[in-house]
């Protein structure tokens, strides 16, 4: 047996603000068919577990159904790994929810200073309807072609989103943007493990950069009055507050709560149960997120 059998395999999920990471690691949670999944997550509230799947909940772990847990490393990658390889039983597999602006390179290059450990690969979720105006973008783009410039597999996520033509257009752009990387077409973020876990031969192999969150700023919402919570998400989706991301939790008139994403200029809005916290945490580029404005709004 190969040092890299023994070792604890990590896969790292990446991909930009709103393209579907949280659907698809649910949804790998939900089909995980006894494999014992690890997710890190950087904090709870950026990644929502579906909660029938919670079986346990404590300050920094979430038990899933099925004996998959969910770990929230704040910013100590290093020692959540290491107490992942302290388990018993140890994961079968370690999937890294990385933040929408993070590189995943620089996660495969951290993880490689530990021992124990291999990549299991890249995954980079993209948003199939708006990937390539992203890309374009002047202010995001270098982060967006920067995360596929890392990826193994490409989750080609929201096909319904778009045309069959645009889906061919799209994949033959891919493969000149991502150095032939696997291409896994999905709505909703419904892939199944067999297509992510240990499927790839030679994973890259990373490379040390800096993150590229300081392009961004974040406003953290935490009203307590009843709102028109339709109204509100709808505002926020017309990019006019420099919204290009917003998720959480808000009080409707009804005094229920509702679960609210925007992602650019399209929004939800979908009943939750009461035990969710309000807030809402809203992301956009420095210095044109109206921070005042949309204060005043919720």
């Amino acid at each position: 047996m190969t040092d890299r059998q023994k070792s604890l395999p990590v896969l790292t999920i990446g991909g930009y603000l709103g393209s579907g990471k949280t659907t698809l690691v649910n949804h790998l949670l939900r089909n995980a068919k006894g494999r014992r999944l690890a997710v890190l997550v950087n904090e709870f509230g950026d990644l929502a577990i579906d909660e029938d799947l919670i079986e346990a909940e404590s300050e920094n772990l979430i038990s899933i159904a099925g004996g998959c847990i969910c770990c929230s490393f704040g910013n100590d990658l290093m020692g959540a790994l290491q107490e992942m390889q302290r388990l018993d039983p140890q994961p079968d597999h370690v999937i890294i929810e990385s933040s929408g602006v993070a590189i995943p390179g620089a996660i495969v290059a951290t993880m490689s200073l530990l021992s124990g450990l291999n990549s299991d690969g890249v995954v980079v979720v993209v948003d199939a309807e708006t990937l390539r105006d992203a890309a374009a973008d002047d202010y995001i783009g270098d982060t967006v072609q920067r995360q596929l410039s890392d990826a193994d597999i490409v989750v080609v996520n929201k096909l319904d989103l778009i045309t069959e033509e645009s889906a061919a257009s799209l994949t033959s752009w891919l493969d000149q943007n991502t150095r032939k990387a696997i291409q896994v077409p999905t709505r909703h973020g419904q892939v199944f493990p067999d297509a992510l876990l240990g499927v790839v031969n030679s994973p890259k192999k990373g490379h040390a950069q800096d993150h590229s969150d300081k392009l961004f700023d974040s406003l953290a919402l935490t009203p307590t009055k009843p709102l028109d919570v339709e109204a509100i998400a709808a505002q926020l989706a017309t990019r006019s507050l420099g919204v290009i991301r917003a998720k959480g939790y808000l009080l409707g008139q009804d005094e229920s709560v509702w679960l609210v994403q925007i992602v650019g200029r399209r929004w939800s809005v979908e009943p939750a149960t009461e035990d969710h916290k309000i807030g809402l945490i809203c992301l956009g580029l420095r210095g044109r997120l109206e921070r005042e404005v949309i204060t005043r709004l919720v």
